[in-house]
């Protein structure tokens, strides 16, 4: 059952990508906060989406850390989940992406059309130098930026290296680090295509201060408060 469920979900999410790239093309001229709201709107879907046909659903702890004015979030990454739904409860969001993204059929151009951070993975050498100076024009348009510092899926239970893109572009910008945890993973694995119904638990944590530190130092923080949420 969870196989034909699956599939289900996929061949729908596949085909409401059509429709919302005319919705990300209608928002194009909008401010960048209204155009991050409408192209959210699939998000919303998906997120319905997964649990008609998965039973998968998820709880979001510590909205109440979620503050009004731009920060960076820095999250766990697992799976596909967090790439997607993020844009429900967070804010004017602008990620962090590979620029290879764009070149997917319609996917791809709807991607665009949300004005990511696009880094190009084969410059690696000035790869933080990209997501710094354009994470700082994001974030003084008023839009939050979520990063992963693990760079990369993991699996669930398992930790990556945690790199200090997050903690540079906080201090460049003046903003504080807001981490992010969840277990993902545990339903909708990197190391497999079929979905586990269940419920993902989320936990947004207190804002975490740049004054007086290094990015170093920052990123030990955050990465020592997602793993303690023990997920």
């Amino acid at each position: 059952m969870i196989y034909i469920r699956s599939i289900l979900f996929y061949l729908g999410e596949g085909l409401s990508t059509i429709p919302f790239f005319f919705i990300s093309m209608v928002a194009l001229p909008m401010p960048p906060k209204v155009r991050s709201k409408m192209i959210a709107g699939w998000a919303w879907f998906v997120a319905w989406w997964l649990k008609v046909c998965c039973g998968l659903t998820h709880t979001i702890e510590g909205e109440e850390n979620i503050p009004d004015d731009p920060c960076v979030f820095a999250s766990n990454h697992q799976s596909t989940w967090e790439t997607i739904t993020t844009q429900i409860f967070l804010p004017g969001l602008a990620w962090v992406l590979k620029k290879e993204l764009f070149r997917i059929p319609v996917f791809g151009w709807g991607l665009w059309a949300t004005r990511p951070i696009a880094i190009d993975r084969q410059e690696r050498s000035t790869a933080l130098e990209q997501v710094v100076k354009q994470g700082q024009q994001k974030i003084k348009q008023g839009r939050h930026v979520l990063i992963f510092p693990e760079g990369t899926r993991t699996s669930y239970g398992e930790s990556g290296r945690y790199k200090k893109g997050a903690a540079m572009l906080a201090v460049a910008a003046k903003v504080n680090v807001v981490p992010i945890a969840h277990d993902a993973g545990k339903y909708w694995s990197k190391n497999s295509w079929w979905i586990k119904p269940g419920n993902i638990r989320c936990i947004i944590g207190p804002a975490i201060s740049i004054e007086g530190k290094t990015d170093k130092q920052i990123t030990t923080e955050v990465e020592s408060w997602i793993l303690s949420q023990n997920l």
